[in-house]
């Protein structure tokens, strides 16, 4: 009786340090479907969706308390990513948000009218505007992401947004259509 006690109580004590190793070793941070969700987002932390950032939409897109249609700067192709991933349905970009634009732009500040209010400087959510009060201001333009949230404070309207200029890098190439089978033009002319 005196051995089944002591092989039971070493026995549990095994499986009791094997369960405590895995839960150290294996535990899981966060939501693994939050990390996927704020992957898919653009990161321009612009709060267009109404949540201060990309990672806090993601949290209540997971939490089942914000639709994926309210990220502007992520599109369509985003809200297609997102519907694909938690097996939604696809919605239409929501307008009341926000508008998608293809080409992506910066905030560019006129420094010859610029006052120095440092109003643009707080709204900035990426921190892509630099200056000090009652000096003019400028942008960071690798830094900035389009997101217009310094346009509506500035009293003197000094800040524009203007498109980004292609590169080599970042041009994209519009593809033909496809040639339908039956149509005047074949494999077998070229």
């Amino acid at each position: 009786m005196l051995l089944a006690i002591i092989t039971i109580s070493l026995m549990a004590g095994l499986f009791g340090l094997i369960l405590g190793y895995a839960a150290i070793r294996f535990k899981v941070e966060g939501n693994p479907i939050v990390d996927q969700i704020d992957a898919l987002l653009p990161q321009t932390q612009c709060g267009q969706c109404t949540y201060p950032g990309c990672r806090p939409y993601a949290e209540a897109i997971a939490n089942g308390e914000a639709p994926i249609n309210q990220c502007p700067p992520g599109g369509q192709a985003t809200i297609v990513a997102l519907a694909d991933l938690l097996d939604t349905e696809v919605l239409e970009l929501n307008a009341e948000h926000g508008e998608h634009v293809e080409v992506p732009l910066i905030a560019v500040i006129d420094e010859q009218i610029c006052i120095g209010c440092t109003l643009c400087i707080q709204a900035c959510p990426v921190d892509a505007i630099l200056g000090s009060a009652k000096h003019m201001h400028t942008v960071i333009a690798d830094e900035c992401t389009g997101c217009k949230l310094c346009l509506p404070p500035c009293p003197v309207d000094c800040i524009d947004m203007i498109p980004i200029e292609q590169t080599i890098d970042d041009w994209k190439w519009t593809l033909p259509k496809p040639v339908e089978p039956g149509s005047s033009w074949s494999s077998a002319d070229a």
